[in-house]
């Protein structure tokens, strides 16, 4: 049997999150040139290090970026760990954006002005990303390696083989 490297409560925030994360990036891979725009200099008010990155190469980059976070996310074969990982750097990156864009916050307070609540909703997407994180370290059985399910394998038929003779003798 076909074990899948995740549990049943792991898939509604996966589900939830990858396809929410993966309708983001599709919408950007048609950007017009205002859109492309804007989201280049948002990011690139806080993360100076994008102004020398063309808006539409940006977009692209990030339509990229989501796709494929968002299908780590969908992906069942991908381990928890993993996509936990890949959503909390990427949804860290987009907090940043919230976290250091003038603005975004009342002030003195992590709370979102009317502005920042559009982006402040990546902080659910951190959240899960840690959970999924912390549900792949912590609560799963031990992997049976190569070398372990080949003695179990070869106990099993010897264990066969004597039923077989026992079997045969009666």
């Amino acid at each position: 049997m076909l074990k899948l490297p995740i549990t049943l409560s792991e898939i509604a925030p996966r589900i939830s999150a990858g396809a929410f994360i993966l309708n983001s990036g599709l919408g950007k891979r048609a950007a017009d040139d205002e859109t492309a725009a804007g989201l280049h200099g948002f990011a690139a008010g806080t993360y100076p290090f994008l102004q020398k990155v063309p808006p539409q190469q940006f977009v692209q980059g990030l339509s990229t970026a989501e796709i494929a976070v968002g299908a780590a996310l969908l992906t069942p074969f991908v381990p928890t760990f993993t996509a936990g990982a890949v959503l909390t750097a990427f949804s860290g990156g987009l907090l940043g954006l919230y976290l250091k864009t003038p603005g975004m916050r009342k002030r003195g307070s992590l709370a979102p002005t009317e502005q920042g609540l559009a982006i402040a909703k990546d902080s659910w997407l951190v959240g899960i990303g840690i959970g999924l994180m912390t549900r792949g370290l912590i609560e799963r059985r031990p992997r049976v390696t190569v070398k372990k399910a080949a003695k179990q394998a070869k106990r099993a038929a010897k264990d066969a083989r004597r039923e077989a003779r026992a079997a045969a003798r009666a």
